[in-house]
C-alpha cells in the first residue's frame, strides 16, 4: 500500500512535540501510538489492513492545558489533513444548525488544498517560464500586420534583433527590474458555486447537482493593470492551473482523507446529557437535552465509519482518526451515548497548569511567548532580555489570575504577557529614534505593569 504518514517512531513523535507543548506526557504517548498505528495499518495486505480500525482518543482536561495543540501539531508532523471543529456548533439533522457530515466535507477540503499546494511544487518552474514567455509577450507585443501586394506582412524588426531585445527584456524580468512597471492584462475569474448557493447548501447536494451548477456559473473576465511582480504571480497561478490534473488531484485527496486524516473534536462535552439517559428519550423532552442526543446520534456513523457524499466524490469514514477533548466539568464521559463511548476507547486525562508549568512554557518551547516577544520588537531594532526573575514574576502573575479568576491554563500568559509590553510595544519605534537599542525585563517591572490589575477584582475579571 501507499502511505501518506512520515513514518516517525512514537519516540520521535512525542520528541517533536514536546519542542512545542510542555508536559501532559500521558496524552503525547497517546497520540504518538495512535499515529504509528495508522502507519502499521498501511504496511499491511489490503485484506488485513481493512479491518484494522484506528483507537480514537478522548482528551479530558480544562481549558488551556494543550488539547488543540497536541493535535494540531501532530497533524502538521505527518502532513495529514487536519481540522479542529466545536462539537457544540452541530445539532440534530432537522433543528437550526450544521449536518455533522459537514466536518468530513470540510476535511475533503483541507486534503485537496494540500494536495494541490504539493502538485503545485512541482510544476512551480515550467509554470514560472510559462508566465514569463506571456509576460514577454505583454511587454514586446508583435509590430502590427501592413497589407502590401494584396497580402498582409508583419513590419518588424530581424528576427536576430527581436531576439536580442527579448533576451533582454527576460534577463531583466528575471533580475527583478521590472517589478515596478505596470502592465495589463486578463484575469478569469469563476464565482464559487458554494458561496452563490450558500443558502442551498450545495455541499450537500448530489454530486451531479453541485457540478452541474458550477458549469452553469460563466467565467468572468476583466483586464487590470497591474505591476509586473503581481502579473508574475497571477499568471503563474494561472499556468500552474493549466498543468495540473484535477481529477488526479481529486482522487489523492480523498484517498488521503480517508486513509491519514484527523478530525478533532472539541468541546464533546458540551453535548452530554449530564445525569440523564444519553442513549434515548430519559430527557423528558428537555430541548437543549433532546438536540444534545440528536448531535451524539448523528455523529455516531460518521465516527463508526460511513460513506459521505461531497460533490468531488464519495468519503469513507471507516479510517479517519477522531480525537476528542473537553473538559468535562459538569459532564463526564459516561454520560455519552455508551456507542459513542465505545468508538473512544482510549481515554488520557490532562494535567492543570501551574506556575512551574508557566515557567517551561516561557522558556523551553520553540515559539516560546518570550521568543515571539523578541523577534517582533527585534524588527523595531529594540533587543529584548529577560531576568530569570522577570519569567518568575510572569508565571506567578498567571497562576494567581487562574487561581482567582477563571482557570484558562496557558492561555492566561497570553494576556499577562501583553499586559507587560502593552507600552513597550506602543512606545518601540520612538524608543529606538532616542537610541535606546536594548530593554532588560525585571520583575519590578513585570509586576509594576500587571500588579495593580489584579489587586482590583473587577478591572482583573475584565482586564485579564
Amino acid at each position: 500500500m501507499t502511505t501518506t504518514a512520515k513514518p516517525l517512531t512514537p519516540r520521535q513523535i512525542v520528541a517533536e512535540l514536546d519542542r512545542y507543548i510542555i508536559g501532559q506526557g500521558a496524552a503525547k504517548r497517546a497520540v504518538a501510538v495512535a499515529i504509528r498505528n495508522r502507519w502499521r495499518r498501511q504496511q499491511l495486505p489490503k485484506e488485513v489492513a481493512g479491518d484494522v480500525y484506528p483507537k480514537n482518543i478522548i482528551m479530558i482536561g480544562p481549558t488551556g492545558v494543550g488539547k488543540t495543540e497536541i493535535a494540531r501539531r501532530l497533524a502538521h508532523l505527518t502532513g495529514a489533513p487536519f481540522i479542529k471543529v466545536e462539537a457544540s456548533r452541530y445539532t440534530e439533522v432537522g433543528y437550526h444548525g450544521r449536518d455533522v457530515e459537514s466536518m468530513v466535507r470540510d476535511l475533503l477540503d483541507h486534503a485537496l488544498s494540500l494536495v494541490r499546494s504539493e502538485q503545485a511544487q512541482t510544476v512551480q518552474d515550467k509554470a514560472s517560464q510559462a508566465a514569463q514567455q506571456r509576460l514577454l509577450d505583454i511587454l514586446l507585443p508583435p509590430r502590427p500586420s501592413q497589407a502590401i501586394g494584396g497580402s498582409f506582412v508583419a513590419v518588424e524588426d530581424s528576427a536576430e534583433r527581436r531576439d536580442q531585445t527579448r533576451q533582454k527584456l527576460l534577463e531583466q524580468l528575471q533580475a527583478g527590474a521590472l517589478d515596478d512597471r505596470e502592465v495589463e492584462i486578463t484575469i478569469s475569474t469563476r464565482p464559487s458555486a458554494s458561496i452563490m448557493f450558500a443558502n442551498m447548501g450545495i455541499d450537500q447536494m448530489d454530486p451531479d447537482m453541485a457540478n452541474m451548477f458550477e458549469r452553469m456559473i460563466p467565467e468572468q473576465t476583466n483586464r487590470r493593470k497591474v505591476t509586473v511582480a503581481e502579473a508574475k504571480r497571477i499568471l503563474a497561478e494561472q499556468e500552474t492551473d493549466k498543468l495540473l490534473d484535477r481529477e488526479k488531484i481529486t482522487a489523492e485527496a480523498i484517498r488521503r482523507t480517508e486513509e491519514s486524516g484527523i478530525i478533532f473534536l472539541d468541546e464533546i462535552d458540551k453535548i452530554a446529557t449530564p445525569g440523564g439517559e444519553s442513549s434515548g428519550g430519559g430527557s423528558g423532552g428537555r430541548g437543549p437535552d433532546v438536540s444534545r442526543q440528536g448531535v451524539q446520534r448523528d455523529l455516531l456513523p460518521i465516527v463508526e465509519g460511513s460513506a459521505v457524499t461531497t460533490r468531488h466524490g464519495v468519503v469513507h469514514t471507516d479510517h479517519v482518526l477522531f480525537i476528542a477533548a473537553g473538559a468535562f466539568h459538569s459532564a463526564a464521559v459516561s454520560d455519552l451515548m455508551p456507542e459513542l463511548q465505545g468508538r473512544f476507547p482510549i481515554r488520557v486525562e490532562l494535567s492543570p497548569l501551574g506556575k512551574d508549568d508557566f515557567v517551561r512554557i516561557l522558556t523551553e518551547p520553540h515559539n516560546a511567548l518570550t521568543r515571539q516577544q523578541q523577534a517582533l520588537l527585534g524588527v523595531e531594532g529594540l533587543t529584548i532580555t529577560f531576568d530569570a526573575q522577570a519569567i518568575e514574576a510572569i508565571a506567578d502573575l498567571a497562576a494567581k489570575a487562574n487561581a482567582t479568576l477563571e482557570n484558562i491554563g496557558a492561555r492566561r500568559l497570553m494576556t499577562i504577557v501583553e499586559k507587560v509590553f502593552e507600552e513597550i510595544s506602543f512606545d518601540a519605534p520612538q524608543r529606538v529614534a532616542r537610541g535606546e537599542s536594548s530593554l532588560a525585563i525585571t520583575a519590578e517591572f513585570v509586576r509594576t505593569q500587571v500588579a495593580p490589575i489584579l489587586q482590583d477584582e473587577d478591572l482583573s475579571r475584565f482586564v485579564l
